[in-house]
């Protein structure tokens, strides 16, 4: 999730492209850069951390020029350094990406066998390359991005400029957004409105297989096969804060929408549905340090920790190896079972979490092989560990974990499923279906977001509730846990997450008709003692708020309120269950006033005991 910006004008680019970065650091700050043409020649300035360290460089050094492109990174292929940073330039075509172009590797393998020297350890340099060798084959501009784009496997939005055709900016779009900005004599293009909106109101939202180019006075839209496209300018009406939430009314919310796409970046070029094989890049131990491994530990804090309750039950369930969930906070303060045939997988969203970090220091004093589950690069505790898996999410604005807590699960998911298939509990064919099953995942997430309506006018009914109690079984208890958890943070409810088989050994006693019980029913082998839960909850006069699957009459008939999801394999069903949760949480606490994003006494990232 990086942010993209291009400019060609009458006015100094250097200054229009670093105001769009500013706009978009929200979207990645590891490294930086802008490529301006300056007569003929491409002048690139790029630096690591945040943007005032490229604004430095630029105001040191000036780039002079009226066409340029910008980049802010975070990191997916490549570590943050001057180096990786975009934009990437070869024979003055220079080029910033966003999205994993999934066969790069293939695709730089066969440029180096025709001479390529490449200075990054990126996939987007490739398109620099690919490119150039169009244009020096003697196809045109345009012409050599289309046919560069139809080698390319994978997901983007790339911008591109080239000295040989200075009076151009050429751009497209597959799964990544992208949208362009027509102004008086200047055209724009940017990864999200915010960037562009203090320049123009005028926009055009690019839809995937679509290639732009833009002058100073037109447009020209086409497919990747080259026919034309049409579109009409938007008038876009949002004022500037509404424009860094991409129009939402908090972060929060933004970042549950963006979990369909995050989750997809979080497995993109990790599976194979044809061989299923999973490629984790950042975990690979030889087979012979894998048999050794007699048991795991998975260590996390808040809401890593629900996600690394979910990952027991996948992790046990695909290796069949002894599996246990401990706090960061109480790990090393127990002298814990960990020595050279113990896994420690740490999980936090900062990779900065201390209580996780001195666990981790901790067992590999102790000889254990530790990777991490962690969402920034670089991060404290992803240099800490052996190996370290990403989850691609990218930044989480919102104080309360949403798109962090799924991306977890799914890379917990990919490592489970890795851990099974070297192991032997998982063969050829049954990883292909587990694999598929995580592919249909994304649109799934996007059904249930379509719902937020009817979830919203569930909200309004029991906003005014002082307590809620949240009941899940099995692999989907650990949800319940972090949907009470949500409800907690942002709207100063009391509630409880709970095991439903637990019910009757204490909590039954609160419920009366004061107390909402969510209760999450999907059809599963639990399914049948769900039901039996519901009607002991009915039978006390409590109000319940049932998410059930589709075409599922029975539970929703014992509900007084039923939220619908799709029908999703056991191991997948804690996402899908998650976001509806979510969803609750966020419009119960929005009707309650509170501070959504910034909710009071709470910090993003807890660096202090």
């Amino acid at each position: 999730m990086c942010g993209i910006v291009g400019y060609i004008g009458n006015n100094d680019a250097s200054e229009v492209l670093l105001d769009g970065l500013r706009r978009l650091e929200y979207r990645g700050y590891d490294s930086a850069g802008v490529a301006v043409i300056d007569g003929k020649k491409v002048e690139v300035r790029r630096s690591v951390g945040k943007l005032v360290n490229l604004e430095k460089k630029i105001h040191g050094h000036p780039v002079k020029g009226h066409i340029g492109i910008g980049h802010t990174r975070w990191a997916t292929h490549g570590r943050p350094s001057e180096e990786n940073a975009h934009p990437h330039v070869e024979a003055g075509v220079a080029v910033v990406h966003n999205g994993i172009i999934e066969n790069y590797l293939a695709l730089k393998e066969e440029l180096k066998k025709q001479g390529a020297v490449f200075k990054s350890e990126t996939d987007t340099e490739i398109l620099a390359h690919l490119i150039s060798r169009q244009m020096k084959a003697g196809k045109g501009f345009e012409d050599s991005v289309r046919e560069v784009l139809k080698q390319v496997k994978g997901s983007y939005a790339i911008v591109v400029i080239s000295a040989d055709e200075p009076d151009k900016i050429i751009g497209a779009r597959m799964e990544c957004p992208l949208v362009v900005g027509l102004g008086d004599g200047e055209g724009f293009i940017a990864s999200d409105i915010p960037a562009i909106l203090s320049h123009t109101k005028k926009m055009i939202f690019l839809d995937d297989g679509e290639i732009v180019t833009i002058t100073k006075n037109e447009i020209d839209i086409k497919t990747i096969d080259g026919k034309e496209v049409r579109k009409a300018p938007k008038e876009i009406d949002w004022s500037p804060v509404m424009a860094e939430k991409g129009g939402y009314r908090h972060f929060m919310l933004k970042e549950i929408f963006e979990q369909a796409r995050a989750v997809t970046d979080t497995f993109r070029g990790r599976i194979s549905e044809d061989t299923g094989n999973i490629m984790l890049d950042g975990f690979e131990l030889a087979d012979k340090d894998l048999k050794a491994i007699e048991r795991i530990y998975l260590i996390a804090c808040g809401t890593s920790w629900h996600a690394s309750l979910v990952g027991k039950f996948l992790i046990e369930e695909f290796t069949r190896t002894p599996t246990e969930v401990d706090l960061g906070s109480e790990f090393r303060y127990r002298n814990p079972l960990a020595d050279k045939t113990t896994l420690v997988v740490a999980v936090s969203q900062s990779g900065e979490t201390l209580d996780t970090m001195a666990a981790i220091k901790e067992a590999k004093r102790k000889g254990a092989k530790v990777i991490s589950i962690c969402n920034v690069i670089e991060s404290s505790i992803a240099r800490e560990s052996n190996n370290v898996i990403y989850t691609h999410a990218g930044p989480e604005i919102g104080v309360a974990s949403t798109k962090a807590f799924t991306t977890q699960l799914t890379a917990l998911y990919l490592l489970a499923l890795n851990l099974g298939i070297k192991l032997g509990g998982i063969k050829a064919d049954m990883a292909k279906e587990l694999i598929q099953e995580l592919v249909r995942l994304p649109k799934k997430i996007e059904t249930i977001l379509s719902h937020e309506p009817e979830i919203e006018a569930i909200a309004k009914k029991y906003f005014h509730f002082r307590d809620f109690l949240y009941l899940g079984r099995g692999i989907n208890y650990p949800v319940a846990l972090e949907g009470a958890l949500k409800l907690k943070e942002i709207s100063y409810i009391h509630a409880e997450g709970y095991p439903a088989g637990e019910m009757k050994h204490g909590p039954i006693a609160l419920i009366d008709e004061d107390m909402p019980v969510v209760i999450l029913a999907p059809k599963d082998a639990t399914y049948p003692k769900m039901l039996g839960n519901m009607e002991e909850v009915k039978a006390r006069g409590g109000k319940i708020i049932a998410i059930v699957s589709e075409g599922d009459s029975e539970a929703a008939k014992k509900a007084d309120e039923a939220i619908i999801i799709p029908t999703a394999s056991h191991h997948l069903s804690p996402i899908l269950l998650t976001v509806p949760l979510q969803l609750l949480a966020y419009h119960i606490a929005v009707l309650k006033g509170t501070d959504v994003d910034q909710p009071r006494n709470l910090a993003k990232s807890v660096t202090v005991e």
